[in-house]
């Protein structure tokens, strides 16, 4: 009778992994708000991430340490942070700046979980408005598309943005 436990339960296991391997490599989260203002008006506060305390959803620990180095703002500009465990530990350098439209930053995550991650801003114009976009990308190991079949990192990824991009708005509108 354990014989066949172990076995149920090995090949439980095998084919969850199995089935997550059949997952994409890439996975994508990206929302996007309208904000009544110019690019030229948004760009600066996602360009310095000094500005990003005024409406990032990621300030989940009034303790966490913050550390800027690199160019002020624009490419180069770097902010590290060390947190509790709903903050976590990692660092962000802004990889390519283009103003107004474009921002592109490079997410290493080191705590609660190793991750590497490319993420980015734009802004496009149309009439009185901008569209301002979120996004990012990752490459998933078999141990992320494991996790991903029981936590819809998509939601729970999106949802933070959409804080975000509310708060965005709701300053810049203001």
């Amino acid at each position: 009778m354990l014989n066949l436990i172990v076995l149920v339960i090995f090949a439980l296991i095998a084919g969850i992994l199995i089935y997550a391997a059949t997952k994409p490599d890439i996975f994508r989260v990206e929302r996007s708000i309208n904000i009544k203002a110019s690019p030229e008006k948004i760009f600066p506060l996602i360009n310095d991430f000094h500005s990003w305390q005024a409406w990032t959803p990621y300030n989940k620990d009034p303790a966490m340490k913050k550390t800027y180095s690199g160019s002020d703002s624009g490419k180069g500009a770097h902010y590290a942070w060390e947190g509790n465990q709903d903050a976590g530990v990692g660092d962000i350098t802004i990889s390519e700046s283009t103003p107004p439209n474009k921002l592109v930053f490079d997410l290493h995550m080191v705590k609660p979980f190793e991750a590497r991650n490319v993420a980015e801003i734009s802004l496009n114009a149309t009439g009185d408005f901008t569209t301002v976009t979120w996004s990012l990308v990752d490459k998933h190991n078999l141990m992320l598309k494991t996790i991903s079949l029981f936590v819809n990192l998509d939601n729970t990824i999106g949802k933070d943005f959409e804080v975000g991009l509310a708060n965005l708005k709701a300053i810049v509108e203001q």
